[in-house]
This record gives C-alpha cells, structure tokens and sequence, in this order.
C-alpha cells in the first residue's frame, strides 16, 4: 500500500516525497498551526495551507468500517455540497492504522462522498488535532483557529438512530461562524469509534497476539467478528486487532461486549457469554505492553463456523420473503414490513429447527417469521416460528421437542429495517428442517406476557411496568425467555410464584436493545407447580439514558424505537399425550364442548363490544391497540382486508 501511494504521488505530482514526507512536513510548520498535506483516496493531495482560501474549513476524521462513520459520510456530503457556495470546504481525514488506503477508496466509492478523503499514515494529523474518535469534526476558521469540535449532531449514537435531529451541532456552528457570531456551543463529546492509534509505549508484556491474545478473541469474540457476519468488523487479522484495540478495550470495560445481560445470580443458561477476568487480563495487559505479535509458530487456529446457516445441518426447506430485493433508503426511518409466504402445506409440519437468514445484515435490525394458521385450526401461542434479532444464537429444540405448522398455514415475516447511510437492498429467507411426528413427544409454542396500556411520564429515571402471563400450561415446561423494550428499555426482572413463595428468575439489571436476547435455559424447567410467572420492567424516560429521543415527551406503546414496548416471550413445551390418557367419560365431552361453545360466544361477544368503536359488527385494524396491530392482528385478519369479521375472531377464541 506504501508503494501504490509513492506512484500516486509521483505520477500526478512529480514529488519526490512520499507520505512519510508530507507528515514531516505537518511536524516543521510552527505548532501553533493546523496545516497538513496527505494522500487522498483518488490519488490526489489534500492540503491545508497556513493561509486557506476559503471562510470555513471542515475537518472530518472518519473510518472505514466504523457504524457511526458510515452513518454521517451521507450527512457530511449533503452539508458540503449546501456549503459550498459559501466557502465553506470539508476535508475528510482517515488516521486509523487498521484502514488501508484502499478500504478508504471503498468507502468514498460506497457512500458517493464528494469531498477529499485522506490518509492519515502515523496518525500524525489526528495527534495534531488531538482528535479521539470517528467520527469527530472540527471547524476552522481563516486564521486555522478551531471555533468548534466535536460531533456532527444528536441523531446517532452506538447502535442508535434516532427518528429526528435535535440539535445540529455543526450546522449551527458553521452558520454562527459565517454571520460572524460567536458560536454559542464550541465543543461537544463524539460519539463514536477511537482512532487506531499506532501506539506508543514504553511498557514490556510477556504476552503476545500470537500465544494468548489470539486465544482469547477466538473464545469470545471472532464468532461475530468476521467478514460476513454480524459485527462492523473483523478480529481474525494482527493489523484488525492492534487497530480496534482502544474499541474493544472500552466495549468490555463498559460491559458491552462480550454481548450477555442476564445476572449470573439467577439461573442458569445453555447460550451465557461470559469473559474471565483473567482473559480480560490478557487483553488489558497486552494493549499496555504495545501489542507484541510473538511468534506464528504459536498462532492457534481460528475455530470452524459455518458460513450463513448455523443449524447443524443445512436446510433444505427454505422460502424467501419475496422474489424482488425490498429497497432500503439511505436514511430515515422505515416502517415494518410485511410480507406473506405461502410454502404449500398439504400436511402438519414439525419444526425441530429454524433460522432466519438476513439477506443483507447491514440494514435488517430484526426479523420475524410468525405462523398464520388456516381458519378454524386448533392452534395455540401467537404464532412465533423463528426470529432474527442482534445477539440470538441458533439452535435446535431439545430432542422431542417441536413446533407444529399446521396443513395450510401460511408464513409471515415482520422486517424492521435500519438505514445505514447508503441504498441498500434486501431479501431475507427462512430455512427450516422437520422431524417425524412419531417422534415428537411435546408441542413448542410460544406464549406472552403483556401490557400496552402504560404511558411513561417525561422525566422519569425509574418507571416500572408490570404484566404476567395470563395461563400457564399446567404440565408444560419452560425452554427460554425473551424480554423485550426499546430505547428507555432500563431492566427486566422475572418472578416464579410457587406455593405463596416468590423467587426471581431471571435478572438482566442493564437491558440493551441492541442485543435482545433469548436466554435458554441449561435444562427445561417443569411449570406443574408454578402458580405465576410475572414480570416487572423499568423504563428510563430522563436525561441521564443517552439513548433517549425525547425525555420531554410522554411515551406509550409503538412499533417503532422512540415509542416503547413492554413484552416478555415464553417459549413453552407441553406434552402431546396426556389429555389421551386423561379422557373423561362421552356426556362430560358433550358437555364440555357445550362450555367451549359458550366461552368463545361470550369472548366474541366482549371483543366486538370493546373495539368495534363505529358499531359496525366487525373490527377494523385502526379500532385495535397498537400491540395487536403489531403482534396479532396480521395472524388473525387471515383475509388482509384489515378488518376482524366474526368468524376471524372466533378462530382467535379457539
């Protein structure tokens, strides 16, 4: 990469220095000023001059594969084409050691950026602007004096996007610069990832990448962090690792990687991740020490994942949401989609294993396959078949266990798309693999614990909503959980009722939205004796949660992520033969049935007179509570004419 940079220089230029003399050339002008000349991604120079041309310049530092980078690229390129007009010039700068000059190339090329784009070799230019994070922006003036530094504005944060910008930092102070004000609000903190320093350091360390540090992200962290899964970026390579290093060190301080939330107090749980402190120890020390590489005799092998499915076996049953790519835009805020697959059941299937496979992981938050039974079907939970959601593992059911998908059925996925930054394209999948129903000894469904009807006051820190699941299958047993909020999501707690006792069962005291979880548990645990499984929630609605849109506002039930959600799912497995060897005599059947009959009757009865707001004998889907639109109404309107006629809500009653 050394060597294409020298070309460049000396093909277009006829210089006679390479990279390394444009940053001696940034060490002799006088310190007091911020003056630069690098190589940029087209092959050209990007040079600040101690006397610039222009009334403003915009310093941009920003990373390649860094999410918050690739978010505000687009912002920054609209900003500079509006700007242009009135001397304004940006001036993007990439100091990370881990990006080569061609991964800035990509980028440019990727996010059409229109302004020079430069790499920063020795991340000289960054320590001269002392700048931490991409991305981070700095404003100068004509006499090169920083009159602002700091972030782009509010909208995104680690794993964030917020429906709106609410305060445009570097607009403000570019316009305040221009009409000669003084700029009300001169530094604000980055968000973002550190700059790949190359580090510089004194400290010794007997610990090298090759012998334990590679052993340890091998353990913890290459499951995700490697081309073509789910992390910005890889971990597998020397140069990857000493470039993140600074990130990886403060996401595992900070408690976000590796990805787990659940208290270690409270149960126990087949897919826990956890990171020793001694590992922990390994990397802090190594870093410390200058990252020493050691010797490749030492370098373990990375483990064997699969690529793509990571069922046990490749499915052979699989249906695409649809033919045609769903298009996402660059930016903004996308609505769920929906889309119905008919897989042509002639028969009752059972699922014994089931992934969803992003077709575009960049932009598909989640996704959600629900089973639309035919009318009439004796069918039980809400229909959850399979899901795709940041942090969930796959796996298989436990031996006998599995979903039934009855003759008929059709499949629907819920897709929550996240823009990146640039257009993108989408077709998700759904693979699935079957077993023999002679051996299937209990039907998998999934059952809910809900409450919609909250509303969150602005401000407030601690905000607790409760909800408990309404029935608990009496000789079922309990496989996972799955809590589930948005953004002012704080913690969830789990109580099991037994005998008049309460216990906790399961603890995540710092919910994360952007990993939702499904903690399964290490053994199905037995419900014959649980009276009640509830729930207790708490939402951060004050200025304290930095992922908060709005802590003036007050928050109820919504799909999308400034709006909240209060939920728990409860993946149930109930035995398929004892109501066979529990038979009653033939007039308690008559009679039963009779009861059955006049339960649905009066459950329809209450339905129609709760939501049928304009009388009109069915129940139209703006009639319905959010939560029903979002989870149930598309299971139950099995004609989608967005409307419940009474045959459709007698099917639900069943």
């Amino acid at each position: 990469m050394l060597r294409i940079c020298l070309i460049c220089l000396f093909s277009l230029f006829s210089l006679s220095s390479s990279f390394l003399l444009a940053n001696e050339g940034t060490k002799s002008t006088k310190s007091e000023l911020l003056t630069f000349r690098l190589p940029t991604s087209d092959g050209g120079i990007a040079e600040l001059a101690e006397k610039p041309k222009h009334s403003a310049i915009v310093v941009c530092f920003l990373g390649a594969e860094c999410p918050l980078a690739r978010l505000y690229g687009p912002k920054l390129n609209q900003m500079q084409a509006d700007y242009e007009s009135r001397g304004v010039r940006f001036i993007g700068v990439n100091s990370n050691q881990q990006d080569s000059l061609e991964d800035v190339q990509k980028y440019v090329k990727r996010y059409e950026i229109q302004f020079p784009v430069a790499k920063d070799y020795g991340n000289a230019v960054a320590d001269q602007f002392k700048a931490i994070r991409t991305p981070e922006v700095f404003v100068l003036d004509k006499n090169l004096k920083i009159r602002y530094r700091g972030r782009v504005d509010n909208q995104y944060l680690p794993g964030i996007s917020r429906a709106e910008t609410t305060s445009h930092d570097l607009k403000n102070a570019l316009d305040q610069l221009l009409a000669g004000q003084t700029i009300k609000v001169a530094s604000t903190e980055p968000n973002g990832c550190f700059i790949g320093r190359v580090k510089k350091t004194t400290g010794k360390t007997t610990l090298t990448f090759c012998k334990e540090v590679a052993g340890v992200l091998n353990r913890h962290c290459v499951e995700c962090h490697r081309k073509g899964e789910i992390a910005p970026f890889g971990l597998t390579e020397y140069d990857e690792v000493r470039g993140w290093a600074e990130t990886m060190l403060e996401t595992i301080e900070d408690g976000r990687m590796p990805p787990w939330h659940a208290s270690p107090k409270y149960g126990k749980y087949a897919n826990a991740r956890y990171m020793s402190e001694a590992d922990k120890d390994v990397l802090r020390d190594w870093v410390a020490g200058g990252m020493p590489f050691g010797d490749v005799k030492d370098l373990p092998q990375l483990p064997e994942f699969q690529n793509g499915w990571h069922l046990p076996q490749v499915p052979k049953t699989v249906y695409h949401m649809r033919k045609r790519p769903f298009i996402v835009p660059k930016e903004g805020v996308v609505e769920y989609q929906y889309f119905v697959v008919d897989p042509g059941f002639k028969e009752d299937k059972w699922v014994t294993g089931a992934q969803v496979l992003p077709g575009n992981r960049s932009v598909v938050h989640h996704a959600i396959v629900f089973i639309r039974p035919p009318d009439g079907s004796d069918f039980r939970g809400i229909g959850w078949l399979t899901a795709y959601v940041p942090g969930q593992r796959v796996s298989m059911l436990p031996p006998g266990r599995a979903r039934r998908v009855p003759a008929g059925s059709k499949l629907v996925f819920q897709m929550h798309y996240t823009p990146t930054g640039s257009v993108e394209e989408d077709i998700s999948k759904v693979g699935l693999l079957f077993g023999e129903e002679k051996d299937i000894t209990h039907e998998v469904f999934t059952l809910v614990g809900i409450d919609q009807e909250f509303e969150i006051p602005p401000h407030a820190k601690d905000f607790p909503v409760s909800a408990k699941v309404r029935r608990i299958p009496p000789q079922a047993e309990l496989l996972a959980i799955a809590p589930h909020m948005h953004l002012r999501g704080k913690s969830f707690r789990l109580f099991m009722k037994q005998k008049g006792d309460s216990q906790i069962l399961l603890d995540v005291p710092n919910y994360d939205f952007n990993w939702q979880h499904i903690y399964e548990l290490s053994q199905p645990m037995k419900l014959d004796t649980v009276d009640e499984l509830k729930f207790t929630v708490k939402f951060d609605n004050s200025e304290e949660n930095p992922f908060n849109p709005d802590p003036n506002e007050y928050v109820t039930w919504g799909d999308q992520t400034w709006e909240e959600m209060a939920i728990a799912f409860f993946e149930i497995a109930e035995p398929r033969f004892t109501k066979q060897k529990m038979k009653k005599p033939e007039k308690k059947k008559v009679n039963s049935e009779q009861e059955r009959k006049q339960r649905v009757e009066k459950f329809v009865a209450e339905f129609i007179q709760r939501f049928d707001k304009n009388k009109d004998g069915h129940v139209d889907v703006d009639e319905m509570p959010l939560s029903t639109k979002r989870f149930g109404f598309r299971n139950l309107d099995h004609n989608d004419d967005g409307r419940l006629q009474r045959k459709e809500i007698e099917s639900a009653a069943r």
